[in-house]
């Protein structure tokens, strides 16, 4: 299009160069435009790094000394343990527990390389029981018998794994549920013994829903597919959970603690009505921080209420690890990134959590519950 302006009275031209100007201007903007770019990134590649500047207080050392209320170790009966104290030296940590005793030989075995080492008052071992015999008819009497001599001998609690109350089958090839009736007289003997029942049971909901876009774990299910089950396998999620309510609430003079917030720590609203229905309980951190972290005020609305039945626990043993969750508890810092992104792709947020309910938590609700702890090595 061409505009001839001298054969145009002023008015006329004036408005046709208005609109020749308007027209380029617009076939300009056409030419900026463009279609979403052709890249494609699977989402496990897409990470970037924050561009956002805030203040940071990463913490390697925890501001009051606490106890590791959920770990695992193997080879304690033969292992030197020099470099594990050394370890736990540089993270405030005073006391661990390992819930891996495993049988009697081995506990026993366990407990005197602690004593020999000279770190009794820093190592903690809990008992384990075997559940695949329970139809034997002297199951019961004899397990009562293991847990009587393990307490004598040093155990501190029993732990109960989530395969026993998932995987584990009896004689005839059924399913052992966690409130099977003979395991009746175990819970009442830790009751009796004054031990605590440290209790795992089940994993997370979304193993057991879809592996689709609308699942919260898939990269994890994706990178570890051995722990996506179907929705019946080898029981409802409900199901399992539900059999370890059962027996904290018929067991009200045992002390249970429930292993990674029941699996609760993503509805605390929820996690809070339970433990208002069973005072016997107490829930434990361990492998959950990162759902935490995500609710930051809701959160610490929850530990400022639930201050005496929180304790503290890490569950795998890896050092680094530890910072993380000294920071989520411990600061106010906003938007940092967990550990391990296939548990969490999200960003998290300091809970800021009070002196007193961060004692409460690192080891004052520890000392209640573990009988025969140095109390000593703790403030007030």
């Amino acid at each position: 299009m061409s505009c001839n302006l001298s054969s145009m009275k002023k008015p006329d031209w004036v408005l046709l160069l208005v609109f020749c100007f308007s027209l380029l201007f617009f076939n300009s903007l056409e030419g900026q435009r463009r279609e979403p770019l052709d890249i494609r990134m699977d989402f496990e590649s897409y990470d970037p790094p924050s561009t956002l500047v805030v203040p940071e207080n990463p913490k390697y050392h925890a501001k009051f000394p606490f106890i590791d209320m959920h770990s695992h170790h193997w080879r304690w009966a033969d292992a030197d343990l020099s470099n594990l104290a050394y370890e736990m030296d540089t993270l405030n940590m005073k006391i661990i527990v390992n819930l891996s005793g495993r049988n009697t030989e081995v506990l026993t075995n366990m407990v005197d390389n602690i004593k020999k080492q000279g770190y009794e008052k820093r190592m903690v071992v809990f008992s384990n029981i075997d559940i695949r015999s329970i139809l034997d008819d002297d199951w019961a009497e004899n397990t009562v018998k293991q847990l009587e001599y393990e307490v004598q001998k040093g155990s501190r609690g029993l732990k109960i794994y989530k395969s026993q109350g998932m995987f584990h089958t009896d004689s005839a090839g059924n399913r052992v549920p966690i409130n099977h009736p003979k395991l009746d007289a175990v819970w009442e003997k830790c009751g009796e013994l004054g031990i605590p029942v440290f209790i795992h049971a089940a994993d997370p909901k979304q193993f057991w829903m879809p592996l689709d876009s609308t699942n919260e774990r898939w990269l994890e299910l994706k990178l570890r597919p051995g722990r996506k089950r179907a929705a019946d396998d080898p029981a409802p999620w409900e199901t399992i959970i539900g059999e370890a309510h059962d027996i904290f609430r018929r067991h009200p003079n045992t002390t249970f603690v429930n292993a990674h917030f029941g699996w609760y720590a993503n509805d605390l609203d929820h996690l809070g009505k339970l433990l208002d229905e069973i005072p016997n309980m107490y829930v434990e951190t361990g492998a959950i921080i990162a759902e935490l972290g995500r609710q930051p005020r809701r959160a610490r609305q929850f530990f400022e209420k639930y201050q005496d039945r929180i304790v503290f626990g890490k569950d795998a043993y890896h050092p680094e690890e530890y910072a993380t969750y000294f920071r989520v508890l411990e600061t106010a810092d906003e938007y940092f990134p967990y550990y391990k992104r296939y548990h969490a792709f999200w960003r998290m947020y300091g809970l800021d959590l009070p002196d007193e309910i961060l004692k409460k938590v690192y080891y004052k609700n520890a000392l209640k519950i573990i009988p025969r702890l140095d109390a000593s090595m703790f403030p007030e």
